[in-house]
């Protein structure tokens, strides 16, 4: 089974597609791409965001609260009803990032939120996961669908801490229809063209050349979320200052 547990800080930083090539080549000497990520290749990530008919989980997660949570179900690329999919529960306190999730088929996660029908724990580390995940449902019953987000991603680790990973995500893609996982990846753009979404992922501090590497560049972080930013730009009603903003002022 994949890694079912992460408990990490994540870093955020918006970048320029020239920004991002000078840098990919600069993190090669420190880290490699994953399996999936190889020749530069990107490899596509869909998401199921749930939340309440009021969308009470994602209005709290903006306000910045010391503790939020939130619940989706991911596939790598569009899947069909046999093909895994993993359900995750992911929370943020105090900065520091718990991830746990399950994975099943895409059936099994129909039916499970749909239904309630659970499919069977293949461990006991899964049947803890399993119950928190159920407990989250219930708590915030009914939970719905709220929102599709897909995007391509290059992922690389670094060669001496495999804990140490850092992301490239571009072509984020939103939509409030069609919500499912088997429905393909189209939609509206989340972001402005020629920019990416860097996330570092670390268990600690991040190692003293990627910071020299930050410094170097004048990279600095930003506060950015793909569902927080998409309900904001659903609720004003496309383009605003509030998202335009978090690019303007990186590079004015």
């Amino acid at each position: 089974m994949a890694q079912e547990v992460f408990l990490r800080y994540e870093l955020k930083y918006i970048i320029t597609d020239e920004l991002f090539r000078l840098i990919r080549q600069e993190l090669s000497d420190f880290m490699e791409a994953d399996i999936y990520s190889r020749d530069d290749c990107t490899y596509s990530i869909c998401n199921i965001y749930y939340d309440t008919p009021a969308n009470d989980i994602i209005r709290k997660s903006i306000e910045k609260p010391v503790y939020k949570e939130k619940l989706r179900l991911r596939s790598y690329g569009p899947a069909a009803s046999n093909d895994t999919v993993y359900f995750e529960i992911k929370k943020k306190y105090q900065g520091r990032v718990y991830k746990r999730r399950t994975q099943m088929t895409l059936s099994e996660a129909y039916s499970y939120i749909n239904k309630g029908q659970m499919p069977e724990a293949k461990s006991s580390l899964d049947k803890q996961i399993k119950n928190e995940i159920d407990y989250f449902v219930h708590r915030y019953k009914p939970l719905l669908p709220a929102v599709f987000i897909s995007y391509d991603r290059v992922a690389l680790f670094s060669r001496t801490d495999k804990s140490f990973r850092v992301t490239f995500d571009c072509n984020i893609m939103t939509r409030r229809y069609d919500l499912g996982l088997e429905k393909g990846i189209y939609g509206e753009p989340l972001m402005p063209n020629g920019f990416w979404l860097m996330e570092v992922k670390t268990r600690d501090n991040v190692p003293l050349w990627f910071a020299r590497l930050l410094s170097k560049h004048r990279i600095y972080p930003v506060s950015f979320s793909k569902y927080g930013t998409e309900y904001k730009k659903y609720i004003l009603g496309g383009d605003s200052d509030i998202i335009n903003f978090q690019y303007s002022r990186l590079y004015a």
